[in-house]
């Protein structure tokens, strides 16, 4: 397991999106899945660093172990900020044109739809939501 604990803030997205790339690379993630890793992990990361800790800032961890049978990598993110289930909210209707639908969601959405699990949980004053990808 490697682990990044870094300021939630836009400026270091790159940085974030730095740290897992290395880390799939190690374990030769395909190009496919890793670009969706990396708009998941843009999502959440930066849902973090807009919200968690406003008008504030704090820090992020992000987490990332691989598991086998089946190959997967799971990469939490542990925020200290308000709790927030962004998994409560209620799934956008996709079927409206972009003018009918509400703004925000969208992003979480795609989330949940990428990846092959999202958890989230509030444990001792921190936020902890887990994303799980199959890599094969």
């Amino acid at each position: 397991m490697k682990e990044l604990t870094i300021e939630a803030k836009i400026e270091n997205l790159d940085e974030v999106l730095s740290f897992i790339d290395e880390q799939l690379e190690v374990h030769d993630c395909s190009p496919k899945i890793q670009m969706q890793l990396d708009v998941a992990v843009e999502e959440l990361f930066v849902n973090i660093a807009h919200y968690a800790y406003k008008p504030e800032t704090g820090s992020a961890t992000v987490r990332v172990e691989f598991v086998e049978e089946p190959s997967a990598v799971i990469i939490t993110f542990i925020d200290g900020g308000k709790p927030y289930d962004p998994l409560a909210r209620k799934d956008p209707d996709v079927t409206l044109s972009a003018e009918e639908r509400q703004i925000g969601g969208l992003g979480i959405y795609l989330v949940k739809k990428t990846m092959d699990n999202v958890i989230y949980d509030y444990k001792d004053g921190k936020n902890i939501l887990t994303i799980k990808k199959t890599l094969i």
